[in-house]
C-alpha cells in the first residue's frame, strides 16, 4: 500500500476529528442560513479553528458539500421511492413534491446544492437514482389521467427552481408562504378538460442540466 493510501485510510487523531466535526457543525448552520456562498474563512471563524485547518479537512467546496449533504440527498431519494407505495397516484406525486421541498425549506444551502450543483459526482449519482423513480411517479399519474398530457419527470424537477426564490424571499417575512406558491404550481399540473397540451415540447436530459447551469450563472445569482 502506498503512503498516500495509508494516510487516506488512517483514522483521524481525536483532535483532528474534533476539529472536523466543529467545522461540519458550523458549516451546517452557516450554509442553512446563507447558502453555498459561505467561504472557508467564514467557516474557520464560526468553527473557531484556523483557516488552514478547514482546508486540510476539506480542500475544496465539493468535499465539504458531499460530507454535509449526502444524507439529505439519500433522504429525498427515499421520499420518492416511498411515494410509489401510496395508492392514489395524484397524492403520491403531490406528497413527494411537497415533502422534498419541506426538506429544503429550512436549509438554503441544501436547496442550492440540489438545484445548482449540477456537475458534482454526488448530484450526478442522485439524478441517476432519482430520475427513474420520478418517471414512475409521473407514469402512474398519467395512466390515471390525473395530470396534464405531456408532463414529464423533468417538469417536476424544475418545480424547486420555480418555488425556490419564494422560499428565500419569504424567510424574513412569513417562512411558510412558499406553500401558497407551490399549491398554485401543483394546480397547473392537474388534468382538466379545459387545459390543452403544454405549449412546447418537453425537456431533453442534457437540456435539463444546461437549464440548471444557466440558472446558476444568471445575473441574479452572481
Amino acid at each position: 500500500m502506498s503512503d498516500d493510501r495509508e494516510q487516506t485510510c488512517r483514522p483521524l487523531r481525536k483532535d483532528a476529528e474534533r476539529n472536523r466535526q466543529r467545522i461540519l457543525t458550523a458549516a451546517r448552520a452557516l450554509l442553512a442560513e446563507q447558502g453555498l456562498g459561505v467561504s472557508h474563512d467564514q467557516l474557520a471563524e464560526a468553527a473557531d479553528v484556523a483557516v488552514g485547518t478547514v482546508y486540510r479537512r476539506f480542500p475544496d467546496k465539493d468535499s465539504l458539500l458531499e460530507a454535509l449533504f449526502t444524507e439529505d440527498v439519500d433522504q429525498i431519494v427515499c421520499l420518492a421511492q416511498h411515494s410509489l407505495e401510496v395508492a392514489d397516484p395524484w397524492e403520491a406525486m403531490v406528497g413527494f413534491i411537497t415533502r422534498s421541498l419541506e426538506v429544503q425549506a429550512g436549509n438554503r444551502g441544501l436547496k442550492e446544492f440540489l438545484m445548482f450543483n449540477v456537475t458534482s459526482d454526488t448530484m450526478t449519482t442522485c439524478r441517476a437514482r432519482l430520475l427513474p423513480v420520478i418517471e414512475q411517479i409521473v407514469a402512474r399519474a398519467q395512466a390515471a389521467g390525473v395530470i396534464r398530457p405531456g408532463v414529464t419527470a423533468y417538469d417536476l424537477g424544475l418545480i424547486p427552481l420555480m418555488v425556490g426564490p419564494v422560499m428565500d424571499g419569504c424567510r424574513a417575512v412569513r417562512p411558510e408562504l412558499w406553500r401558497r406558491s407551490l399549491d398554485i404550481v401543483i394546480e397547473g399540473l392537474r388534468a382538466c378538460p379545459e387545459k390543452e397540451r403544454l405549449p412546447v415540447p418537453d425537456l431533453e436530459p442534457d437540456e435539463f442540466v444546461e437549464l440548471l447551469r444557466q440558472a446558476q450563472t444568471s445575473p441574479g445569482r452572481r
